[in-house]
């Protein structure tokens, strides 16, 4: 059997720029942007239209100067509650920024539900909804973010798995498990991830961070269980500990374990990428 084609997705510039150091001009994000797309990155997600006048201003000029291979998305979360999708300017704004593709955290975890947005659990699911439903009538690709999802998992499966169909009903694109914390280990990333893909139809994709050291195993041991696409930044630059480093992730899928992606073609660019 054949080995899936998987979709890398860069978040260098909205989960990198995170990273103590670092604040991105809109010149180095243009820069970047070129040099991901030399590499051959499937998509690159450019910031959160709305919440920041510098993403607001990247996802205008990079019309101007189209990019070859990769597509841009952009990054929001669920509507406010209380409202409906149309009066959430947040949400509009991200529907509206340009980008074909975008990307939507959503609560997976119950305690964050209850204790964060401190709404009910099927007032969250039907957030859920209601975000993605909106975003697909608009005609994007729409990918949904499950935050800190291998935590709530781990504490309560059959919400968490609500809330990921809850999107997947509402014609997500794709479902990316997420471990906001970086605590998972690779055995348990695999076996969650495998749990997922024998239940939904929908495309699985996996987004880890570095907090215990292992966001690359995890994101690896992840493909191997049936995941699709993987997010990461270039040199694991990130918040905290930073995210999976899609410079030591993209040769391990492609020289040592045999999977497909655009960017074997371009491995001869990973070094200068990095730089």
């Amino acid at each position: 059997m054949s080995k899936p084609v998987i979709i890398i997705y860069d978040t260098t510039l909205r989960d990198g720029a995170q990273t103590v150091g670092i604040s991105f001009s809109l010149q180095d994000k243009m820069r970047i942007a070129h040099e991901l797309d030399r590499l051959k990155i499937d998509y690159l997600e450019g910031g959160w239209p709305g919440a920041n006048p510098k993403d607001d201003l990247f996802f205008s000029e990079i019309k101007k100067s189209p990019l070859s291979h990769t597509r841009i998305a952009a990054f929001g979360s669920t509507k406010r509650p209380g409202i409906a999708c149309s009066e959430d300017p947040l949400l509009r704004a991200l529907a509206d920024c340009g980008a074909s593709t975008v990307t939507v955290v959503a609560k997976t975890w119950d305690f964050h539900v209850t204790s964060a947005l401190k709404i009910t659990l099927e007032q969250n699911l039907n957030m859920i909804y209601d975000t993605v439903a909106f975003l697909k009538d608009r005609g994007l690709e729409v990918f949904l973010d499950a935050e800190h999802f291998f935590d709530g998992f781990a504490r309560n499966p059959e919400y968490a798995l609500d809330a990921i169909r809850a999107g997947e009903r509402a014609g997500a694109d794709m479902l990316v498990l997420c471990d906001t914390n970086g605590a998972t280990l690779p055995h348990d990333a695999r076996d969650i991830t495998a749990s997922v893909f024998s239940g939904t139809k929908t495309p699985i994709g996996v987004h880890f961070h570095n907090d215990s050291g292992v966001a690359v195993a995890n994101s690896l041991a992840a493909v191997m269980a049936g995941a699709v696409s993987i997010q990461g930044t270039m040199n694991g630059y990130g918040e905290r500990c930073g995210n999976s480093d899609l410079t030591s992730v993209i040769p391990n899928l492609v020289l040592k374990m045999g999977y497909p992606c655009s960017c074997s073609e371009s491995l001869v660019h990973l070094t200068e990428a990095s730089r």
